[in-house]
């Protein structure tokens, strides 16, 4: 049998690693803005929440306990605006990009299905499409789309990598068609809670959705809010039969969140005052980053929401990176997310503020 792995890219991260090596040689040390991995420290509750739950001998549930679907669901309406949300129509999940990259085989998709996906965007939505043997499509406007075969429609707003995010009008469009010609839409909402130029807003929320989650799954992760990344807490809501079925699903394939990262999400989700402490941690970094980065000749587009700024200098993306690594400054190629990246970078603020103030110094040497 031919290896699976024959169906994927070569892994874009592995690229990147002789420019990674180039800035590591600074004096001064590597200032690593590629990859959006948070450095802040997990809040204190959420670490005790862990803690107490550590003696956990027996298997957990893929569902969740009962305080972790009152968590979600609770925090669905709280934060989303949702409305409606039971316990049927939220899944925890072991990191958002599991789910992302096994969502089109376990929805049983496979050759002659299509699934669709922003002309710039997070890899591992083509990366999903290829495990299950699907056809995949890159779009600019989801509305101009054949319906034909599609199976799966992705949305992400606050765009990865580009920040870019979608109005409630234009998103309320794309639901109404999807709908109509009867495609899933799985709305990947991973950095709502960092919107600066812009309001994000779900495809759950009444006015995208009129009230219902009919053909409809969010997708949130607690990485970025609250520093968790290395938990892999994430969770779906939404359509309660399209969550039923992963359920059953995933039971068979025993992906289970740990119990004590389930009782840290019911933690985390509990308080809202620790993400709007890292927001302005963020907010501080991307202010000094993004003034330096237009003073060394670059311009920011999009960029009014996430954990990245979009910036190019009309060259090479490769160039830039280039560049920038000689001066012990590692960027994401905006190659990573498509052709249409090609000449830009994608650089995170998930750096602490000291490396954050060298980044600034060496991009105004």
């Amino acid at each position: 049998m031919p290896p699976v792995s024959d169906r994927l890219p070569t892994f874009p991260w592995d690229r990147l690693e002789p420019y990674k090596t180039t800035a590591a040689g600074h004096p001064d040390g590597l200032v690593d803005l590629s990859v959006g991995t948070p450095v802040d420290p997990v809040p204190a509750q959420v670490r005790q929440a862990l803690a107490d739950a550590a003696d956990s001998p027996g298997y957990p549930t893929v569902w969740g306990t009962p305080e972790l679907r009152d968590a979600l669901t609770g925090w669905c309406e709280r934060r989303l605006g949702a409305r409606g949300i039971t316990e049927h129509h939220v899944l925890p999940v072991v990191g958002s990009k599991e789910l992302v990259a096994w969502l089109p085989t376990q929805l049983g998709l496979g050759p002659g299905d299509r699934v669709a996906f922003p002309r710039l965007a997070y890899p591992t939505y083509e990366a999903g499409a290829r495990l299950a043997g699907a056809d995949y499509v890159a779009y600019d406007d989801p509305l101009e789309l054949d319906p034909a075969g599609l199976r799966l429609l992705w949305l992400n707003s606050p765009s990865n990598p580009t920040g870019q995010v979608l109005p409630a009008e234009r998103l309320r469009a794309v639901v109404a068609w999807a709908r109509e010609h009867g495609v899933l839409v799985l709305s990947d909402e991973c950095y709502l809670e960092l919107g600066w130029e812009a309001d994000p807003v779900s495809v759950l929320h009444p006015d995208v959705c009129g009230g219902s989650t009919a053909g409809l799954v969010a997708v949130h992760s607690l990485s970025k809010r609250s520093n968790l990344a290395g938990y892999r807490a994430a969770f779906l809501a939404g359509d309660s039969g399209v969550l039923g079925e992963l359920l059953q699903i995933r039971k068979h394939g025993g992906m289970m969140t740990p119990a004590p990262v389930q009782a840290a999400t019911v933690a985390a989700l509990a308080d809202d005052t620790h993400v709007a402490e890292q927001r302005e941690r963020y907010r501080a970094r991307r202010t000094a980053l993004r003034g330096a980065l237009e003073a060394a000749g670059f311009r920011i587009e999009h960029s009014e929401a996430s954990l990245y700024l979009w910036a190019t200098r009309d060259e090479s993306c490769w160039d830039t990176v280039a560049d920038l690594a000689g001066r012990g400054v590692l960027v994401a190629p905006g190659e990573f997310y498509g052709p249409a990246g090609e000449r830009h970078v994608r650089v995170a603020l998930t750096a602490t503020d000291e490396r954050i103030a060298a980044a600034v110094r060496r991009l105004s040497a």
